[in-house]
């Protein structure tokens, strides 16, 4: 509510508000993704992620509560679930414009564009869950 009423107080104050608001990043996102294991390996998987996961073109890797990977035009976010046996996955990206896509789907995984800056969170828990 009150981040709510901040927003509206704030447009209220630009002289137009169709500009501040076409002047934010274009950003695509994923819904919250849910990778279910057994009691327990949600923790040990982020362990093990946070101590030999690599991410070279990442801006910033912040480990409190789980790794989240930050890089110029967007994040990947994996963090255990505090209540229930899963991995929760996030991850924002501004759109690319003049690819020839759509903005909503991702190029395939094999895709010489397609940038793979979250693969080593991806992999490993896809290879974990399988287990």
């Amino acid at each position: 509510m009150y981040a709510g009423a901040r927003l509206l107080e704030y447009l209220s104050k630009q002289a137009d508000i169709n500009a501040t608001l076409h002047g934010l990043p274009d950003m695509l996102n994923t819904p919250e993704l849910n990778i279910k294991m057994a009691e327990g390996e949600h923790y040990a998987l982020m362990d093990t992620l946070q101590k030999t996961a690599r991410f070279p073109d990442a801006q910033e890797i912040i480990t409190l509560d789980g790794l989240r990977v930050e890089y110029a035009d967007g994040f990947g976010l994996a963090r255990p679930s505090n209540t229930t046996p899963v991995i929760v996955l996030r991850f924002e990206a501004e759109k690319r414009r003049g690819a020839g896509t759509d903005p909503g789907r991702l190029p395939p995984r094999d895709s010489p564009g397609r940038a793979q800056p979250h693969a080593a969170v991806l992999n490993a828990c896809r290879a974990r869950s399988t287990r």
